[in-house]
């Protein structure tokens, strides 16, 4: 039987820093309120003046991953991308990187799974090389979504939380037992999809764009009740780390780190404290970042492979929940 096993990771943030201080001269708000409900600093926004962003980042980030894996985009097989901010309302990004990455007719898939996106994204990958279809995979987040956001006091609830950036991971087959990913878990829920969204542009009034469309606040700009997504995300991450857990006759104590999806600084300690891990058993960058939505996995995967704390033989639970509602979680034994 096959497997497959993470072989290079790479990020990309975009080099413009915008703090909360910074936010301060757009909006009511203060660097206090933002940390005290979300833990964020700072993040980073890709310059409007810059275009194809989504995957311009994602070439950025793909090339590292690549590089470190020590493969070229002739040894690919296929890329699976995963955002929620498409360069187009169609086509979607991968194909996009597939040209700028020189793959010939290789095949780019996309996946709209939002914050669970690539932890949706390494699943399908990883089914692909379990079957033998493929051998190496590239899979992608990838986020620009500073355009879409409410940056004046109207928005802060929304505008303060997130930022750009992508990460890449190469997949690889092989046939070692026992390791690299174990196995992936992914579940939906889309009762609650109105609970966070962002309803246009799309089809729901018949047409996707409308004269007028732009005057409509609440239809153009994400919408979230955020304590409804704190309760479920609290609720659903430690639920699926277990059930990762227990799908390989594993427990907490077996697991070397835990990444979670960087949506709230208060989720993921909440999280922590639910699973009752200590402090370095969890590893967290929304400070710098925010939440770059379905990059946030991939790239808390490369800073922690640029600070050597990836080591062969350790166990990782991902697990991230968003939009949708999705939620996922990933079992890897480097």
């Amino acid at each position: 039987m096959y497997h497959s096993k993470i072989t290079g990771v790479g990020h990309y943030v975009p080099e413009n820093v915008v703090t909360n201080h910074d936010l301060e001269q757009l909006m009511d708000t203060s660097d206090a309120w933002i940390q005290e409900r979300s833990g964020i600093q700072e993040r980073r926004f890709y310059r409007p003046h810059e275009k194809g962003s989504t995957a311009k980042m994602a070439f950025h980030a793909s090339k590292m991953a690549m590089e470190r894996a020590g493969v070229t985009a002739a040894d690919l097989d296929a890329i699976v991308f995963a955002t929620l901010s498409s360069d187009y309302y169609f086509p979607g990004s991968g194909v996009l990187l597939q040209d700028m990455l020189g793959m010939d007719t290789k095949p780019a898939i996309d996946i709209r799974a939002q914050c669970s996106g690539f932890l949706y994204s390494l699943s399908v990958a990883d089914q692909f090389i379990r079957s033998g279809m493929y051998k190496r995979i590239l899979v992608v987040g990838s986020e620009t979504q500073n355009i879409a956001l409410d940056l004046t006091t109207r928005g802060r609830a929304i505008g303060v939380l997130f930022g750009d950036g992508a990460g890449a991971a190469v997949l690889e087959q092989h046939n070692e037992p026992g390791k690299g990913i174990l196995s992936t878990h992914l579940h939906s829920e889309g009762k609650h999809a109105e609970i966070l969204c962002l309803r246009e542009p799309g089809t729901g009034n018949d047409t996707i764009i409308y004269e007028g469309m732009h005057e409509n606040h609440d239809a153009i700009n994400p919408q979230m009740d955020g304590r409804f997504v704190f309760k479920n995300a609290v609720r659903r991450m430690p639920e699926v780390v277990m059930e990762a857990l227990t799908y390989n006759n594993l427990t907490l104590n077996d697991l070397d780190m835990l990444l979670p999806h960087q949506a709230n600084l208060r989720i993921s300690q909440m999280v922590q404290k639910l699973l009752r891990l200590p402090d370095e058993k969890i590893y967290n960058n929304i400070q710098k970042y925010g939440n770059t939505t379905a990059a946030t996995i991939p790239i808390l995967m490369s800073e922690l492979w640029e600070q050597n704390r990836i080591k062969p033989g350790q166990l990782y639970a991902l697990t991230a929940f968003g939009s949708g509602f999705t939620w996922a979680s990933a079992l890897i034994r480097w």
